[in-house]
């Protein structure tokens, strides 16, 4: 919700830059609206253009990083979870309880086939996790080969717990505001000074709107890509749902 109203606010202040500099037009004198002073406004645009053009690569790129980075570590947490499943089940009888802990925190995490944001206090499947490390830790092994492999299911659980955390810290965007402020503030320079000579027909002012929309929209996927776990581009569910049917088995 809040990168749809971002870019609505973005298409809104490109909209209001190129109405304000077509007003602004009709009122300079006639000294101002000379060739010249035209041309030296479309150089400063241009140079905005690029400006604009070099940090929305940048905002790109950190945002595509971003979302790799999480489904990388979303894939290994899902393989995490199966290994440590399979130890669970090679422990024995007596690990009945911790894998049921288990599969009760891999379902809540695949939420029905959207990956649960690890933010925002999901209080359910924490205290699934928690349950997890208490189940674990009321086994008592009997043998040293129990022994073995308690110690191996504990250190995976202290993995899947440190990773959840790493995914918990990936949540949230790595895009600063006032870099998309700035990058705003270009675009309506960029409007204005393309706007405020423009003739004013259907056409234009067509050109202008599909064009703030355009914009409008690829900072919004851009932002959306940026906050994995949330929006049209999120973080696959398909290896928690893998996961789920492999402990399921």
């Amino acid at each position: 919700m809040h990168e749809i109203l971002v870019a609505v606010a973005i298409f809104a202040a490109l909209i209001v830059a190129y109405v304000l500099s077509q007003r602004l037009y009709g009122w300079l004198p006639e000294s101002q609206r000379e060739e010249d002073t035209h041309q030296v406004v479309r150089s400063l645009a241009g140079l905005f253009v690029v400006m604009a053009s070099l940090v929305l690569g940048l905002m790109l790129n950190s945002a595509k990083s971003t979302f790799e980075q999480v489904d990388r570590n979303m894939h290994q947490f899902a393989t995490d979870l199966i290994l440590f499943e399979r130890t669970l089940q090679l422990y024995g009888p007596d690990a009945n309880d911790t894998r049921q802990s288990l599969l009760a925190y891999v379902k809540r995490a695949a939420n029905d086939g959207h990956v649960s944001n690890p933010d925002q206090g999901d209080r359910i499947a924490e205290e699934n996790l928690n349950a997890i490390g208490r189940n674990l830790r009321a086994i008592h092994p009997a043998n040293p080969e129990q022994v073995a492999r308690w110690q191996d299911a504990l250190m995976q659980y202290h993995k899947i717990v440190e990773r959840r955390w790493t995914l918990v810290e990936q949540s949230e965007g790595t895009i600063p505001a006032p870099m998309i402020v700035m990058v705003v503030l270009w675009l309506m320079l960029i409007f204005a000074s393309f706007g405020y000579r423009a003739p004013r027909n259907a056409v234009t002012i067509a050109s202008f709107v599909g064009s703030a929309a355009l914009i409008a929209g690829a900072i919004y996927l851009i932002i959306d890509m940026d906050v994995p776990f949330s929006g049209p581009i999120h973080v696959s569910a398909k290896p928690l749902q893998r996961a789920m049917v492999e402990i399921q088995r």
